[in-house]
């Protein structure tokens, strides 16, 4: 592996999506760290289904028109062949280009006719993909005023700055935790400052929430209070993942990390009454599920198995690939499903069922009636709620 790249891996943590919320929160436009050979390492926020699946040769890889792009110190911003508009920023250690920061993948207002001249069926054959699905991923392109691509490329610019503080400090500084605290403090408040007097439409009430959570949890790491810190990190987390309302495919990762900060919290509030396990391959973690479906199992799990316990219990979590599915399997040592709750799935006028048939409507909705939700064991020594999706988009036709 070339150096640079492991020195990127090395560098990354578990709060460099944490740290960034409150930004983040200004512009949900796809965007992502990747190393020099193009390989993605972290989405702060995802990218369009058609430039995942169709662009894109590998789930974990930028397209060819980024890779064809990559110089070291060079930003731009471009139109890839089918006309999105893509911004591409280094990040620097000591003016050596360590990684990228890129995003956008989105029509400007100038550039959405470039939609229509996609010839559908000669990129399904080529593809293998089916028309269908191309046509809902072309459709479902975002198309933005040039001055909100303006303002997202600024919000980029002043990740990449930080980014490269970050690991800067990191490498050369031993208090780097306070260090970097302080400088994106004052950037991000002059930042935001910026932004609001440029664009006033953007949503005030996210941002707000996001960065006060953030500044909470910034004193309580000063005031060493770790736990209360993590757990304002996972709930600003939390609140703005189901804040994402787009209903697109998100990757397995994104959600078992939900899932993860989800059930911190839970066990800080259960104390020694929950216990969870969460084991998910590497390589399950990059292929696409709807976002918000494991969770709601997960809360199921702990609100009709694991609550009504004295001693509480344990779920867990596990991912396995059969030939072209992924099962996700969310299990219980609780009590098991209530008769009337297990009665309300089949019941569609009891609104107990809701939350299950229509994560299993969804499902369906995008992979077929071959995949979806079922309840593979509901008893006294616990249940098991499966998911299945395929492994590959066009085998919901």
């Amino acid at each position: 592996m070339d150096k640079t790249n492991e020195t990127l891996k090395n560098l990354l943590d578990a709060n460099l999506y944490s740290r960034y919320s409150g930004l983040l929160s200004l512009s949900n436009i796809s965007l992502q760290l990747i190393d020099t050979n193009g390989q993605i390492l972290l989405e702060f926020n995802p990218s369009p289904d058609f430039c995942k699946f169709i662009c894109q040769e590998d789930e974990t890889r930028i397209c060819s028109d980024y890779n064809s792009r990559l110089e070291p110190g060079k930003k731009l911003r471009f139109n890839c062949r089918y006309g999105l508009a893509n911004i591409l920023l280094p990040v620097e250690i000591n003016n050596q280009t360590i990684g990228y920061v890129v995003g956008a993948q989105v029509y400007s207002t100038d550039s959405e006719y470039q939609k229509y001249l996609i010839d559908i069926n000669e990129l399904a054959k080529e593809k293998e993909l089916a028309p269908e699905f191309i046509a809902k991923s072309i459709a479902a392109i975002r198309t933005i005023e040039e001055n909100k691509i303006e303002i997202h490329e600024q919000i980029c610019n002043h990740i990449t700055q930080n980014i490269s503080y970050d690991f800067s400090q990191s490498i050369n500084t031993a208090d780097k935790a306070i260090a970097r605290l302080s400088i994106e403090k004052e950037m991000l408040e002059k930042k935001i400052i910026d932004l609001e007097a440029k664009n006033m439409s953007l949503l005030i009430n996210p941002h707000f929430l996001f960065n006060t959570l953030n500044s909470i949890a910034r004193i309580a790491y000063f005031e060493k209070s770790h736990t209360t810190e993590e757990l304002i990190y996972c709930l600003s987390d939390l609140l703005r993942y189901n804040l994402k309302q787009d209903d697109e495919l998100h990757t397995i990762g994104a959600e078992i990390d939900n899932i993860e900060k989800y059930l911190y919290i839970q066990k800080i509030r259960f104390k020694n009454r929950l216990e969870y396990e969460i084991d998910i391959a590497d390589n399950i973690k990059p292929y696409r599920i709807p976002n918000m479906i494991i969770q709601p199992v997960v809360e199921n799990a702990l609100i009709h198995g694991i609550t009504p316990k004295r001693d509480g219990g344990k779920i867990k979590i596990t991912a396995e690939k059969y030939k072209n599915d992924i099962n996700i399997s969310v299990m219980d040592n609780g009590n098991g499903f209530p008769k009337e709750v297990l009665q309300s799935l089949q019941d569609s006028e009891n609104k107990l069922g809701i939350g299950f048939r229509s994560t299993d409507n969804r499902l369906k909705r995008y992979f077929g009636e071959n995949y979806g939700l079922k309840i593979a064991k509901s008893d006294y020594s616990g249940s098991t709620v499966t998911i299945s999706i395929p492994t590959k988009p066009n085998a919901r036709r």
